[in-house]
């Protein structure tokens, strides 16, 4: 028959590559010659007796579809129609579909809040908040705020004395240990430019004049952890940490679409630099105008340093920042400060 139909098919199909039988027997069971599928070893008595019945070499021995049905009934019966089963299928698929929803909506909402707190570290989140709403944030005038601004006396010596990795791991725990301390105080940390510092308070939600007294306390608690805070490289080096504080008016908006930051603009920020490199190591150098404010709010020790000459601004008088009532924690002694020789006042 084989070499029949390929002569009938000469003139189609000129040269017949290869015949082969579809099915040659090459998997399954040969019992007398006769083909026969592997049963399952799990298969259970009654379903490997139907399934043997249904390839009985005898075609009248095998059961008809109705017999076939009633022994599937028997032996794995189903209550209902088959339009209840079938809508019992649908229901049992519906749940799992709602848990499997349910289940990716929570990873979604996971993430969405992992992003959120990620923006929130570059941005404030009052301003985070406004640009989820599509609000468009302008710049914006603030009447009175305190500016923070720290840097450490001799860091060009330790760097002189380090590698480029010693540094950034030595910045990177000093940082560390400054943003742990400010997650405690009504502040908003502007910015790090090498081993500067920048925090300010009253801005973007104003707080009345509670923002002299957060950064007060913020950077007393501050000047407290740089005492037994210790350089991996150089267990032996003091970091000499200088804080100056200045309260007055900013104007703060967002700048830039890539990689955007929230900045300041005005006079007050110079002001606070030049309290900040006009101080002394392991102090806090204040301007009149912050002292005035605390001592409104009261509590606070502080001490007139004098008048000097501040850049830009003729003279000026200044204090410093002893303490607080209540402030228990160990604060700098004068044998620990660098000597005035190792500062640069600019």
């Amino acid at each position: 028959t084989i070499q029949t139909t390929a002569k009938n098919h000469a003139q189609v199909a000129p040269a017949l590559v290869k015949v082969r039988l579809a099915w040659d027997g090459s998997d399954g069971n040969t019992e007398g010659g006769v083909l026969r599928p592997t049963i399952p070893k799990d298969c259970t008595p009654a379903f490997e007796k139907l399934m043997t019945s249904c390839w009985h070499q005898d075609p009248s021995q095998r059961p008809s579809l109705k017999e076939i049905q009633s022994q599937l009934d028997s032996i794995h019966p189903t209550k209902g129609s088959m339009i209840d089963n079938l809508v019992n299928m649908l229901e049992k698929y519906s749940q799992n579909l709602e848990g499997i929803v349910s289940e990716r909506t929570k990873e979604l909402a996971a993430e969405k809040e992992k992003v959120e707190e990620l923006v929130c570290r570059m941005l404030p989140k009052k301003i985070v908040d406004d640009l989820k709403v599509g609000k468009n944030i302008k710049a914006e005038s603030f009447d009175e705020v305190t500016i923070f601004f720290s840097d450490i006396v001799g860091f060009t010596r330790i760097c002189s004395q380090s590698t480029p990795l010693q540094v950034v791991d030595m910045l990177n725990d000093l940082y560390t240990l400054f943003d742990n301390i400010i997650d405690d105080f009504d502040v908003y940390k502007v910015e790090t430019i090498g081993d500067a510092y920048m925090v300010v308070s009253g801005l973007p939600v104003r707080n009345g004049d509670k923002h002299a007294g957060e950064i007060a306390s913020m950077a007393l608690h501050m000047l407290s952890a740089i005492t037994s805070h210790r350089i991996r490289h150089l267990p032996h080096e003091r970091l000499q940490l200088r804080i100056g504080i200045h309260s007055g008016p900013v104007v703060a908006g967002v700048v830039g679409t890539k990689m955007p930051r929230y900045c300041l603009f005005g006079d007050t920020v110079n002001i606070s630099s030049r309290m900040e490199s006009g101080g002394f190591a392991l102090r806090i150098h204040m301007s009149d105008t912050t002292a005035e404010i605390l001592r409104r709010l009261g509590g606070y020790h502080i001490e007139v340093r004098g008048e000097r000459d501040v850049k830009g601004k003729g003279r000026m008088i200044t204090y410093w920042l002893n303490g607080k009532d209540g402030f228990a924690m160990p604060l700098p002694t004068s044998d620990m400060r660098a000597s005035e020789s190792q500062h640069e006042f600019k």
